[in-house]
């Protein structure tokens, strides 16, 4: 009997563990897109589905919640969003600006310089959303290595026009959303990132992910998504994403690539838990022969995918231009991949007053509706009575500039929230432009590198019709009135230099014994005599 029973027991373990395993679901998929100037877009995304699952709710926060079983979905990364009832997150880290008009759009939209952090969580818990949102940022600061803390409330908006849920919600939620333009991309940051893979560059496509060839592309980034998908279940996707110069590292200065000489590494073997893992190739459309192999799995009119069987081993990829000896740089003057042009700058040769100027091309011929979104630290402030909006020729275009929502900052506490829909005409030019007042702050509000600046967010234009193609200004770095730090150096050196002064003589006074040392006559006259006689 006890025989029976501990079969039983061993048989129900492997039965739950089974079934866990099928209530999730693995793929993964490396897309590679040839770009008209030469360059590579690299994109892989590992997906892990759980199905069947709902988001934690929010009012349930007061009591245990329930055991979670998880075999391909990261146990620590999991907790996380059921700890502080998180519906939907998005975490992006990204180096480098992505060129809109030489590399079109991405595939995937966040691509902001710096740390983009914003989600999605529900309200009626026992804890506030800004109680929960400091603590998701602190959690994914220590999950990966980034300074994520930073994002406090002088950060913090709530953009919901912007940023609009890419999955369902099961219940009331709010989102908060935050940048840090200055944050940094490195090793420490893809090193955890890959240990919540399944197959961490063991096997699979993420073999592929060498950090120094990673880092070394034109920008990079990497990405977490969490969403809900209804009737399906809780969905993970992390990206990673490159843009590669095969022109750069070509000793002939073309633009012939393979996956070892991207990556310096080939796929070894298939990731055995993977239920998919696709490569899809996509070349460019150009009249110059090419030749790619080994042969594709399935090839249609636009792209090539191979697939990473069990049977695999050392996959390498490869696209050459036989006919081409070498790669001449188009004229980026030509044509645009981009529906709209974006340049942002401020102007402005003083450190309490500026100009903020945003210039806006249209390269379709057809009217474009775009909604423009400003998160300005409340140092830099608005002048939103100077706002004029020009066209060609510095003619007024004020009706172009509509359905505006501006939040003013709180000096101190919260920045300013700038929204509006501007209407771009065919192949028209829209300048923008308002002064802004640079504020003086305190001492202690100043960055370690004081002297540098501050780095301002990226602006963020979103079509009105394609919520999902999100366009990215540059950062800007703004100098503020800076004081000079190295006065409180030279009083300490001072101060230090006078204590030491008093302090020595003080002490040497206190502590010398003073006596008076009487010289006799004898004494005087013999020791003249030994002078003498010496001499």
């Amino acid at each position: 009997m006890q025989w029976l029973f501990l079969f039983s027991i061993a048989l129900a373990t492997c039965s739950a563990s089974w079934a866990a395993h099928i209530d999730e679901e693995y793929n993964e998929e490396l897309v590679l897109r040839a770009l008209p100037n030469g360059k590579l877009a690299a994109r892989f995304a590992f997906s892990t589905l759980l199905k069947g699952t709902t988001p934690r709710p929010p009012t349930k926060l007061s009591s245990d919640d329930a055991s979670q079983h998880y075999t391909l979905f990261p146990l620590a990364l999991g907790q996380l969003l059921r700890e502080y009832a998180v519906t939907e997150l998005h975490l992006t880290l990204n180096a480098g600006k992505w060129d809109y008009d030489s590399w079109g759009y991405p595939d995937e939209p966040g691509v902001g310089t710096g740390a983009e952090l914003w989600t999605w969580m529900g309200d009626g818990a026992p804890t506030s959303i800004d109680e929960r949102w400091k603590a998701i940022q602190n959690a994914f600061a220590g999950l990966f290595c980034a300074s994520l803390g930073g994002m406090d409330t002088q950060r913090t908006t709530s953009p919901t026009r912007a940023f609009p849920p890419t999955g369902a919600m099961p219940h009331n939620a709010r989102l908060r959303h935050a940048t840090l333009p200055a944050e940094n991309v490195c090793t420490e940051n893809l090193t955890p990132f890959l240990k919540l893979l399944p197959c961490p560059a063991h096997a699979g496509i993420a073999a592929l992910l060498a950090p120094h060839r990673v880092f070394d592309a034109d920008w990079h980034g990497l990405g977490v998504h969490v969403r809900w998908r209804a009737g399906v279940g809780v969905e993970l996707v992390l990206t990673v994403q490159a843009v590669m110069d095969p022109v750069r590292t070509s000793v002939e200065g073309k633009r012939d690539w393979s996956l070892r000489s991207l990556f310096d590494r080939t796929v070894p073997r298939a990731c055995p838990v993977a239920s998919s893992s696709h490569i899809k190739v996509f070349p460019p459309s150009s009249a110059v022969a090419l030749a790619l192999t080994p042969e594709p799995f399935w090839k249609g009119a636009a792209e090539a995918v191979y697939e990473v069987s069990q049977d695999t081993s050392d996959l390498d990829i490869a696209m050459r231009w036989p006919e081409e000896a070498k790669f001449t740089h188009p004229d980026r003057n030509l044509s645009s991949l981009s529906d709209f042009s974006v340049r942002r700058t401020l102007q402005g040769t003083t450190q309490t007053h500026g100009r903020l100027t945003v210039v806006l091309r249209n390269n379709r011929q057809t009217e474009i509706q775009t909604l423009y979104l400003e998160t300005m630290p409340w140092h830099v402030e608005f002048y939103l009575h100077t706002l004029t909006v020009t066209c060609l020729g510095g003619k007024p275009c004020d009706h172009l500039f509509s359905n505006m929502t501006y939040i003013p900052p709180v000096p101190h506490a919260k920045p300013a929230l700038l929204q509006a829909v501007l209407t771009l005409p065919p192949l028209a030019t829209v300048r923008l432009s308002m002064n802004v007042r640079k504020s003086f702050l305190r001492y202690t509000e100043h960055p370690p590198d004081a002297q540098r600046g501050w780095e301002l967010p990226p602006a963020v234009f979103i079509p009105v019709d394609s919520a999902a193609r999100r366009m990215y200004t540059s950062p800007l770095l703004v100098d503020l009135p800076t004081p000079d730090f190295s006065m409180p150096y030279n009083v300490i050196i001072m101060s230090c230099t006078l204590i030491a002064l008093l302090f020595g003589s003080l002490f040497n006074l206190f502590t010398r014994r003073f006596v008076v040392v009487k010289v006799y006559e004898d004494v005087a006259r013999t020791v003249d005599v030994d002078d003498t006689k010496r001499k």
